[in-house]
């Protein structure tokens, strides 16, 4: 006989001066400073000096996959989106039909979200044209039902152009698309997704970070001497 499974345990420790367990979903700030504590135990939130893709440096980062590789960690943040994009969605005088995402990792959390909510989890896949741009599409026998109410998800938003590239097929199928959720924003101020020609799409956060960069010849980190790393894919 096969050895039972176990449930999810929280193994991770935070930093001092962050909550220690699992806190009301409803309450804003402590579910920040609790998904702020999970990305620094869980080393998602690193702080040194990095080489960031955009060519800037920067003195902090965040690494979704140093997250999602703690499904405990991960479960609780996604239960906390689902709650708060659930609030925001009954105040607008709606409800959540389906969850959709990017890869990739905004299939997880697409998946989880959805089990949460009771509803389907879909992705969408980076494909490139003829002309060679690139846009989103569902695939894999994904079904999109018209007039179907979609909450977006993603891992990290900086300039919300992943969960942009998901309106198009969303639109194509009849779909409509009511509010978008992500682990962390590195946008302060950033409170909607814009959608061309239509009503901008409200934008919960878990939490969101001011994270600063520089200019390489205004990097103060460089000026000091710090060495850099470049992390992420780019930097294997």
């Amino acid at each position: 006989m096969s050895e039972p499974l176990r449930p999810l345990r929280e193994l991770l420790t935070p930093p001092a001066g962050y909550p220690a367990g699992p806190v009301d979903p409803h309450d804003r700030a402590a579910t920040a400073q609790r998904i702020e504590g999970l990305l620094l135990a869980t080393g998602a939130l690193q702080r040194g000096h990095f080489l960031l893709k955009s060519g800037r440096h920067g003195d902090q980062y965040l690494e979704k996959w140093s997250l999602l590789q703690h499904p405990s960690a991960a479960a609780e943040i996604t239960h906390t989106l689902a709650v708060q994009s659930l609030e925001v969605v009954k105040e607008l005088g709606g409800d959540i039909d389906l969850v959709v995402g990017p890869t990739t990792g905004g299939v997880l959390l697409a998946y989880e979200v959805g089990r949460l909510l009771g509803v389907r989890g879909l992705f969408a896949e980076e494909v490139r044209g003829a002309d060679g741009a690139t846009r989103r599409e569902f695939r894999r026998g994904f079904q999109i039902p018209p007039r179907a109410r979609v909450l977006l998800v993603d891992d990290i938003l900086t300039t919300g152009g992943s969960l942009q590239a998901l309106l198009p097929p969303l639109y194509a199928a009849g779909a409509h698309p009511i509010a978008a959720a992500v682990v962390a924003s590195r946008t302060p101020g950033l409170t909607a997704i814009e959608a061309e020609g239509r009503d901008p799409i409200p934008l919960i956060a878990g939490i969101t970070l001011d994270l600063p960069t520089y200019e390489p010849v205004d990097c103060p980190l460089c000026a000091a001497g710090d060495p850099i790393g470049a992390p992420g894919s780019s930097g294997r």
